[in-house]
């Protein structure tokens, strides 16, 4: 008796450890806000798929995407989802954390000049400033308007973008003195 019970939880975790080895990848595929174009109005817009659904129709015959959120909701909820083509072509280029870390990638904080390595999104998330000095973090940025920030603005990282908020805000308890030649900036 106790072998047919050792047979069924074995086969039990089995099942369950083969469908958590579709769902899970599934799920991280589709998880995130996505910029596409909307093919409506040609212009950029946030966008975020359905990914518990799109991981459970994973284990079917055919996997089926749905948005569950669109920056042009509610004006356009009933449209036909056509922008989905674009993320189920290449969802990693479309996922606005790959878009921000390649944009950042390469590139030197506007008051530094340290170059930025690979994005940590849990903390210390760099952010942009503007022609007018104005800073915009990322994580406040319509995703609509990602694409001209990222045309006029430039990068600042966390330091400096906490560094220059407190300067900012407190100038009376700043005294600026100037770099010894060879101290790097810290």
């Amino acid at each position: 008796m106790y072998v047919v019970y050792l047979i069924v939880a074995a086969a039990f975790l089995f099942t369950l450890v083969q469908v958590l080895r579709k769902l899970i990848p599934a799920y991280s595929k589709w998880s995130g806000i996505m910029m596409v174009t909307c093919p409506e109005s040609m212009s950029a817009a946030g966008v975020e798929v359905d990914a518990k659904y799109a991981a459970l129709t994973s284990l079917g015959v055919k996997q089926n995407l749905t948005l569950k959120s669109c920056t042009r909701w509610p004006e356009r909820q009933n449209c036909g989802q056509d922008c989905l083509t674009q993320v189920e072509s290449s969802p990693e280029d479309c996922l606005v954390k790959n878009i921000l870390q390649n944009w950042f990638e390469g590139q030197s904080c506007s008051y530094c000049q340290g170059s930025f390595g690979k994005i940590h999104w849990h903390d210390h998330k760099p952010a942009f400033v503007g022609p007018g000095g104005d800073f915009v973090e990322w994580s406040t940025l319509p995703v609509e308007k990602l694409p001209e920030i990222l045309e006029s603005h430039k990068p600042v990282c966390w330091n400096c973008l906490i560094a220059e908020n407190f300067r900012r805000q407190y100038p009376d308890l700043v005294t600026d003195r100037p770099s010894k030649v060879g101290e790097e900036h810290l």
